[in-house]
Formats: C-alpha cells, structure tokens, sequence
C-alpha cells in the first residue's frame, strides 16, 4: 500500500482508506472481518463520525489490539461544534472507540456555532493529547480561508470532501487551495453512493479497459485514479471486499490512462456549490 504525508501532520497515511459511513447496516462480524482485513492489507486510514450510528463501537472491537497501526479519524456533528459542546461529543467518540487519543477530529460540515469556537475547542483537545491533528469535511473555499484566518497556517490538517468520477466539482477550487496551503484532501463516496458507472456506459467501458491491461477491476481503476489527488475511503462490507478495495493503493496507472478517464469522466463547470451528501 502506498502511503502518502498527511498535510500538515508529518504522518504518512496510506492513500486508500476505509471508510465507515452506514457500515453498521450489514451484518455485524462481516463488518469487522472486512475493517480488519482492510488492517491486514494495508489501510490503516480508518474514518468514522459520531454521525454513524453504532460505526464507532464496530471500530472498536475491529482494532481492538491493533490501534498503534492506525490513523484514526472521527467527526464531530455541527450541531455539537460549540466549545463545550466539541469537548463532550470527543469524550464521547472516545469512548465509543475504545481509545485515548484521536489521529485527527472533524467537524462534520458548518454549521451554526462560530468556527472560531469550534477551533478553539480543537486546540483545546490537542493540547490536551485527545486528539493529533484536526480539520473540516465539505468546506468550499470560502469556510476554508475563514478557518485559515482563525487559525493560522499549518493547522487545517485535511479537507474531506465528496469525491467520485462522476462529481469532480472539487477539482476546480477547493483542490488546488488544499494544495497550495498544504491541507490534505480526503475523498469520501469514491464510488459514488450507489452509482458506479455501468460496464456498458461509455466511462464502464473505459474503466473496464484499463482494468483488463491491469488485470485489475474497474472499481480498483476508479480508486487509483482519484488516489493521485486525494486519500480515498471507501466502505467495504465484506474482508473480500476490502482487500479489493486495498489492491487499488498498488495500481499505477500512465498519464495516459488518465488522460482517457479524465476525457469519460469531464470535470464540468464550477458549480455554485460544492456538492455533498
């Protein structure tokens, strides 16, 4: 698995992830041999959100033993991004996931409460040793230079954003601010939410293509792909399904290869705003 410097952190961070959003839908010992499998091969970047209903306590018991090999990450929802209110809901994430200290803390996406309240709690807990690093999920630019004029630079660890072939929206001015100002970009929803691209589609076919000189699948095509930009992390429900997923870090893809998915998958005007899920 190649590994890539988390911003700001100085941590190396394997370049695909796992994710955990609606994991605790499937069944409960699937979901913990997939996250451990996805241990086993490498993705080590485990992301999770008090959000998520039970996801937190299926982390738990899947690096239960295993959380020095792990970059752990948690978000903290709008509504709780008050200063107090950061504080309780991290004590909360952490005891949910069965550890002493988060790899990075998020806030969810805006909300009401002052951003500056919200830093400030997270520099609270990182004095503190709760938690290593923070950052946003679904900031545009405008909230990421407001972050980055209360806190200064060097602070704003990443940017999760919503990231697939089919919504490249972040590509036209959030990507390049993550990168000039040294703010990993995270892509959530690799995939899609339940919207791959057919194999019969005219991006299928070119994923599937690509796959076949690889003997890889269009799926690993599609995460290696936004891996050259971004961190991926995407969900697996099954250990089959992870280690799938893990075999994308290893794929190299030409400059034309990506030039082909980049012509099947056009990036599209700037919208107005930037999509999330």
């Amino acid at each position: 698995m190649r590994v890539r410097t988390f911003g700001s952190t100085q941590k190396h961070v394997a370049i695909v992830g796992q994710g955990t959003w609606l994991i605790d839908d499937s069944d409960r010992a699937s979901a913990i041999a997939a996250l451990r499998a996805g241990l086993d091969a490498g993705m080590t970047h485990i992301d999770t959100a008090e959000m998520y209903g039970d996801a937190e306590l299926l982390v738990a018991e899947a690096i239960a033993g295993r959380r020095e090999e792990v970059f752990l990450v948690s978000k903290v929802l709008p509504t709780n991004a008050s200063r107090p209110g950061v504080i309780k809901a991290c004590e909360r994430s952490l005891a949910r996931l069965k550890t002493d200290r988060l790899d990075c803390y998020l806030l969810h996406w805006r909300g009401r409460h002052p951003l500056s309240e919200t830093i400030a709690a997270f520099e609270e807990l990182a004095r503190g040793g709760k938690i290593a690093s923070w950052g946003v999920s679904n900031f545009d630019v405008e909230d990421l230079d407001e972050a980055l004029s209360i806190a200064g630079a060097g602070r704003i660890a990443c940017n999760q954003v919503l990231y697939h072939l089919d919504e490249r929206a972040i590509e036209h001015a959030v990507a390049p601010w993550c990168e000039k100002h040294n703010v990993a970009l995270v892509g959530y929803s690799p995939f899609g939410h339940d919207a791959f691209p057919a194999p019969g589609s005219a991006g299928g076919r070119v994923l599937g293509e690509i796959a076949a000189a690889h003997g890889a699948t269009a799926r690993q095509v599609a995460l290696a792909a936004l891996a050259r930009r971004a961190f991926v992390i995407p969900k697996a429900a099954t250990a089959k399904h992870a280690a799938d997923n893990a075999a994308a870090g290893e794929l190299s893809l030409t400059d034309a290869e990506i030039a082909r998915i980049d012509a099947a998958f056009p990036r599209g005007p700037k919208p107005r705003y930037l999509p999330t899920l």
